[in-house]
């Protein structure tokens, strides 16, 4: 095991993010605005339920208001939009998210180009990924931030850092890259068609994954001391019988050469639930200065 082997730990991490977001919501609220975040969801996904039974618990802890709004898995892609438009011009609602997946018969990218940008509180919104392209990092997709977030906490510098990204989707993969690049760091990112992942795993100093492989991630593919974060969450059944869940990483083979490495669960999850909390903060305050510079504009 390397010497200085550390798990992340996102539950504290977590933790300490939510309880600077309730002094945040504190002081918006004694500004007169209340944060207020309503969740969408379509059809009865068990991970998504579990998601919102996080999401709400976070936000009584942190002050905001909650609203989870479900509607059937067959509802037409009209219908969803117009309940996101009301929500646009409904001036109680500060954040609005689509919870993912959605049925196949709605458009999710869509829908979510739907959001207003100033309540897109996902960071999922096509000028929300554009500011990160201009270095505007304080509101961007939560998974993606979160795990920049927990690189953080170990301390290292970001500046000239090599960094390998498994996985480029456009909710996880393409935008950690995005963050990353912002923040000086030098990026790969491999999918599907990557013909060696393992060549770039090597050299990297930190290496994120997320690709729903359980196990795709061996030891002697890191360097030794490199930082792993495992994005993935997938649910196995062990020689027993019995299930559980873990990420795209051998953990136990991964952690014998890594100087940090998250655990699943308890590792990237609680963090991304924190930053939903932080970006519905940072979306109120941004709806506080658009409603203050109408009203200035008008007087």
């Amino acid at each position: 095991m390397a010497a200085d082997y550390r798990d992340i730990d996102g539950r504290a991490v977590a933790s300490k993010m939510l309880a600077k977001t309730a002094t945040d919501v504190n002081e918006l609220k004694s500004a007169g605005w209340q944060p207020r975040l309503v969740s969408i969801r379509v059809g009865d996904d068990p991970a998504v339920n579990l998601y919102i039974r996080n999401q709400e618990r976070a936000a009584t802890q942190t002050g905001i208001d909650f609203e989870c709004r479900n509607f059937a898995a067959e509802i037409s892609e009209g219908e969803v939009q117009a309940a996101i438009t009301h929500l646009n011009v409904d001036p109680g609602v500060t954040g609005i998210i689509l919870q993912r997946p959605v049925p196949a018969h709605l458009p999710i990218q869509q829908l979510q180009s739907t959001i207003h940008p100033l309540k897109d509180v996902e960071g999922m919104h096509p000028a929300s990924i554009g500011n990160i392209v201009y270095r505007n990092l304080d509101l961007g997709p939560c998974t993606a931030m979160a795990a920049i977030e927990l690189l953080k906490q170990t301390g290292v510098s970001l500046p000239g850092l090599e960094v390998t990204v498994i996985g480029h989707s456009e909710i996880v993969g393409k935008p950690i890259a995005f963050l990353l690049m912002a923040e000086g760091a030098t990026v790969t990112v491999c999918h599907h068609m990557t013909r060696e992942v393992a060549v770039h795993t090597r050299r990297a100093d930190a290496v994120f994954i997320a690709v729903g492989k359980p196990g795709l991630l061996k030891g002697e593919m890191l360097k030794p001391g490199a930082v792993v974060v495992d994005i993935g969450i997938n649910q196995i059944e062990s020689e027993d019988g019995n299930s559980r869940v873990v990420g795209d990483c051998d953990y136990d083979a991964c952690r014998e050469v890594a100087g940090w490495i998250t655990p699943v669960p308890g590792g990237v999850g609680p963090v991304t639930v924190a930053v939903l909390m932080r970006n519905t903060v940072v979306a109120a305050r941004r709806l506080q200065t658009s409603y203050a510079d109408q009203l200035s504009s008008h007087l």
